[in-house]
């Protein structure tokens, strides 16, 4: 299936790949091994692909005993693998780079050498035990690769038309008219298959939301698995927290409350599993800021967070469980917005996971103050403007579900940083307008923020 980040693989070969090798990290079961032999097979005369779940001990040995003889060791992994490597026309990717990491040290050495270009893909690649006694090499470029998004999804369902004119009606602030019920249908299947690659391919071939489900209740059991095997001494906190995900997210300002896994739990106790599932891709943190203006980062809480799933579709299977299968019936009410549950989580999460598409860090705003009427207030997310200007930085965007919905927080919060702001913007279950100074969108254009 087509992956937005081939084009991002491209430029890497284009510019840097000589001084460089490619990491790409992410969460498991986002395609990341699947795209880059892709792109293996696509860009170069030959490639080696070296899974080290799979690599035997022969393979491992070169890593250990032939860096002093680099023409020793491409010719031996040439003949392990049966593939003649040609100078500056071949790729080797290490898949699986976090089980083997003197493969990813031997980087420095392999890039300076200049024959082959590098590709290295993984999971959990910062956590401490997989990055023990060894020298991270600086001859080493990050990419993160994230679920698929919605125009992806789109594609993966035959569809090339669709987000164009969605990306087209955006840019003029349009009402979407009689199509808006087709594409949020499709943005519906979108929410409730989720973006995991494995999980969208199964909806697409068979359109059965059961057989979709039974995949992702499988990454989520392969997650559990990987929070047991490596979170260490933190693995009760972890799973802690990755269970309670949902019910967090069913809380009125969203806000994870610690207290709700221990009575005297504190975020110092804490933090390690936090960064744990963030550093694995399973979770993405919404952190509050104390002040919309430029560099949110510079004004953000630390302890005062949301923790959102970094993929919707696997959200709504981890949320529906008490019968380990969603039920088709269950998954069709989701469509129709005919079942009598809070969609408001799941919602806000799927707009957490849009704008981390897009390359937004995640922040929202919230004053709690006891005092003082008119600074009380929650903002759900806050996004800075791509072009700065001196005044009106910072776009404040509320998600709303339902036809009958207040904004009360919003206009009070329009009215208190009247020069931070620019456009506020509601995003909805209806289609576009403008009102009061208030820019109304259906919830499927916020990729095109």
């Amino acid at each position: 299936m087509k992956r937005k980040i081939y084009a991002d693989f491209l430029k890497w070969k284009q510019e840097d790949a000589r001084n460089c090798a490619l990491l790409i990290d992410g969460a498991r079961r986002t395609g990341k091994s699947y795209i880059a032999e892709e792109f293996a097979k696509n860009e170069y005369e030959s490639y080696i692909l070296i899974d080290f779940n799979r690599a035997g001990d022969d393979v491992k040995r070169l890593f250990e005993s032939s860096l002093n003889d680099l023409d020793g060791f491409f010719m031996m992994l040439s003949t392990i693998y049966g593939v003649k490597l040609i100078e500056h026309k071949s790729l080797i990717i290490f898949d699986e780079i976090q089980l083997f990491p003197r493969a990813r040290a031997a980087i420095k050495y392999l890039v300076q050498d200049n024959r082959y270009d590098y590709m290295e893909t993984g999971s959990l690649v910062s956590i401490k035990k997989n990055v023990k006694d060894i020298q991270i090499p600086s001859e080493e470029r990050h990419i993160k690769m994230n679920p698929m998004d919605f125009e992806e999804f789109c594609w993966a369902m035959g569809d090339e038309t669709t987000f164009p004119f969605i990306r087209e009606m955006f840019a003029g602030r349009k009402a979407f008219g009689p199509l808006y019920r087709k594409i949020n249908m499709l943005f519906r299947q979108y929410i409730i298959v989720g973006g995991m690659p494995r999980a969208v391919l199964t909806f697409a071939e068979t359109q059965d939301f059961e057989k979709s489900d039974r995949i992702k209740r499988d990454i989520l059991t392969l997650y559990r698995s990987d929070i047991q095997k490596y979170a260490g001494k933190d693995v009760e906190k972890v799973t802690a927290i990755f269970d309670e995900v949902p019910s967090q997210l069913q809380r009125h300002d969203r806000a994870f409350k610690l207290t709700d896994l221990a009575a005297e739990a504190r975020f110092r106790g804490y933090e390690d599993a936090f960064f744990w599932l963030k550093d694995s891709g399973v979770m993405t943190p919404c952190y509050n800021t104390t002040e919309p203006s430029l560099g949110l980062k510079m004004n953000k809480e630390r302890t005062t967070m949301k923790c959102f799933m970094a993929d919707t579709g696997l959200l709504v299977s981890h949320t529906f469980d008490e019968n380990g299968i969603v039920a088709e019936e269950i998954y069709r009410k989701l469509m129709l917005d005919k079942l009598a549950v809070n969609f408001g989580n799941i919602m806000e999460n799927i707009v957490a996971q849009m704008l981390t598409a897009n390359g937004h860090a995640l922040y929202f705003y919230t004053n709690s103050s006891r005092t003082d009427a008119e600074s009380r207030m929650e903002i759900d997310f806050l996004v800075s403007k791509t072009t700065v200007t001196n005044r009106h930085n910072i776009y404040p965007l509320e998600i709303k579900t339902g036809k009958n919905y207040a904004l009360t927080s919003l206009h009070k919060f329009i009215k208190k940083f009247p020069e931070q702001l620019c456009e506020p913007i509601v995003f909805h279950e209806g289609d576009s307008r403008i009102k009061d100074g208030i820019t109304y969108l259906p919830l499927f254009t916020v990729p095109c923020l």
